[in-house]
């Protein structure tokens, strides 16, 4: 198996899981705490926005090499066995990659909200 061919089948498996957690998010038998805990999982994984950009040296594909697969691995672990049943099963016949705008403005917005901040801490500062 080459680089790129397992590079492929590990990027998979986080499309699976993250759609997986999404469902858990979902289901009604899932605790509340880890219910919004998968959907921010889920939401950020999804959002075609990340918290950091990934034109950022090396930091920039840290979301997306650690932080994504680690708080899908916590969702896992917190879900009740039966819900993750249910929720591998719901994925597995899930398609296609669901995009989420919402969370995509959320992520933006976070990021406006801190451009200002830094441009009226630099007027502070220099001014």
């Amino acid at each position: 198996m080459t680089f790129q061919t397992s590079l492929k089948a590990w990027a998979r498996q986080i499309k699976q899981q993250t759609l997986t957690v999404y469902f858990v998010a979902r289901d009604p038998r899932t605790p509340w705490a880890v219910r919004l805990l998968a959907l921010l999982v889920a939401a950020y994984a999804l959002s075609p926005i990340d918290l950091i950009p990934d034109f950022i040296p090396i930091i920039g594909y840290l979301d997306d090499l650690l932080i994504v697969p680690l708080g899908l691995a916590l969702v896992v672990r917190l879900t009740p066995p039966e819900v993750i049943q249910s929720a591998r099963e719901q994925a597995a016949r899930f398609a296609g990659k669901p995009i989420s705008y919402g969370a995509a403005l959320v992520i933006l917005l976070l990021w406006l909200i801190l451009a200002v901040w830094f441009v009226r801490w630099l007027i502070g500062v220099t001014g």
